[in-house]
């Protein structure tokens, strides 16, 4: 069973039923086809990459600035701080219960893993920082609303 077609002067050559000059056309042309599915995938995946980065970068500035400062101090960001301690919501007493519960759990002394531990500590900072930047936010609402009222009266 031939795939490939046979040269035209067969007889000049026996041994060799393919000619050497198909051989690297059909070659060249498998290796035409191989770069072109590789650079689609690739430009499928930077596509997927650059819209990825555009969601990030709307969810960035969404959370505000200072949200977006305490995470890059802290190299976690809130969600994924919220993720590790199983919060929804930012409420400080869930926040320590679930803190306490994790840190005891991945306590080394009770086959825990200090890695998981380390996590559960900065996951609790970040999400105490997330709560001082609101008590500020609010304090300065509070601040902006009685400075209104003192220069309305």
């Amino acid at each position: 069973m031939h795939f490939l077609p046979a040269c035209e002067n067969e007889t000049s050559v026996p041994n060799k039923p393919y000619c050497d000059v198909h051989m690297a056309k059909y070659l060249a042309q498998v290796i035409v086809m191989g770069v072109q599915v590789v650079g689609r995938a690739f430009a499928r995946a930077l596509q997927q990459e650059y819209a990825a980065s555009q969601a990030a970068a709307r969810a960035r500035s969404s959370a505000g600035q200072h949200s977006a400062a305490a995470t890059s101090l802290s190299g976690m960001s809130l969600q994924e701080a919220q993720q590790i301690l199983n919060l929804s919501k930012l409420e400080p007493e869930e926040i320590q219960k679930n803190y306490e519960h994790l840190f005891k759990v991945n306590d080394k002394s009770v086959g825990g893993s200090f890695y998981l531990q380390s996590k559960v500590v900065r996951a609790k900072e970040r999400l105490d920082e997330e709560l001082n930047i609101e008590v500020q936010q609010q304090q300065r609402q509070q601040q902006k609303q009685q400075s209104q009222q003192n220069t309305e009266t």
